[in-house]
């Protein structure tokens, strides 16, 4: 009998300790409790970090739950993670989800960020049981130490050639015929700005000894051009008094031109004395014959005179017999 009650106290012993255990376990696990109801959430994410499952799911600093499980896809492209959540706390679809790190290198866990506009919180829908929701991948200090490394070689790679074209353009252009000649020219340039301010100068030094002279030409230069402007008012006044008859004039040289232009016509077509001598071949060859008469009369007249003509040729003259005959001296 006292060996039967000795077995049942340590079966019992060994049943509550046990219970204990798994309580503790349970506790120091992170993970959701037995005897709290929870739903799923399934987090689509690239790269999950170094996060393990039990790792906490904080909302806003609070633990709401814990994850159950991690899957990476067939595909090896993504992972999923199997969230517990907590009943009492409901998570928003507007949500984000973060892994984060407790410390700089802390346990990770899952971080939900609640939408902080109110009224997007109260219009957005509830997460339900076995709801999928995309989760940003945690800070990757590896990753960032390697861009920074590649960073660093790309600044040493630049630096390299920053420092070969220093030295390149050192060669070709700061070489001593290079230095030699912008000091020539810093040289000419001086010499050049000197005569520049001598030239300016005499300017100034003509001016003022002349300063009369260039005043009366500017006067001159100012009466000249009133002249200029009174001599176009009275053009325009004489065309204002005379337009009418500079009108009739230009009618009647316009008419002129036409009655020009008409005889020559006419005489192109045979009309008229001019027509008549163009056109007639036999009156054209007198009219020639006669013009050469005329020239050699008039060649005569200013050679010999008109007293010489008629001295050689006198005209006949009738005698009567008491008229005396005139004798030649």
């Amino acid at each position: 009998m006292e060996k039967s009650r000795l077995e049942t106290k340590v079966g019992l012993f060994v049943f509550i300790g046990l219970a204990l255990l798994a309580a503790l376990l349970l506790q120091f696990s992170k993970s959701t409790s037995l005897w709290r109801g929870a739903y799923t959430l399934h987090l689509q994410a690239v790269n999950v970090g170094g996060i393990k499952p039990h790792a906490s799911v904080l909302l806003a600093g609070v633990q709401v739950g814990s994850v159950a499980g991690i899957r990476l896809a067939p595909d090896g492209k993504s992972v999923t993670i199997d969230l517990k959540i907590y009943k009492e706390f409901p998570v928003y679809t507007n949500s984000t989800f973060v892994i984060e790190s407790a410390g700089f290198l802390g346990d990770q866990f899952v971080s939900i960020i609640p939408a902080t506009n109110v009224v997007a919180m109260t219009e957005a829908a509830k997460f339900t049981d076995e709801a999928t929701a995309k989760c940003l991948s945690p800070f990757n200090l590896q990753q960032v130490a390697r861009d920074a490394a590649g960073f660093i070689e790309r600044i040493d790679e630049t630096a390299k050639k920053l420092d070969a074209s220093v030295t390149d353009l050192r060669a070709q252009v700061l070489n001593a015929q290079t230095l030699a000649n912008f000091g020539t020219s810093i040289t000419n340039l001086r010499l050049f700005t000197e005569q520049a301010l001598g030239a300016v100068q005499e300017v100034n030094n003509l001016l003022n000894t002349n300063s009369a002279q260039v005043g009366i030409a500017v006067s001159n230069v100012v009466k000249f051009s009133a002249g200029l402007t009174d001599l176009g008012d009275s053009a325009k006044q004489i065309l204002a008094t005379n337009s009418s008859n500079i009108n009739q004039a230009t009618k009647d040289l316009a008419g002129s031109m036409n009655s020009i232009k008409e005889l020559i016509n006419d005489m192109q077509a045979g009309k008229g004395l001019a027509g008549t001598v163009l056109q007639n071949p036999q009156l054209a060859t007198n009219v020639q014959a006669i013009a050469a008469n005329l020239a050699v009369t008039s060649s005569n007249l200013n050679r010999i005179g008109l007293w010489g003509i008629l001295w050689s040729h006198p005209p006949p003259t009738t005698y009567t017999n008491t008229s005396p005959k005139p004798t030649r001296k």
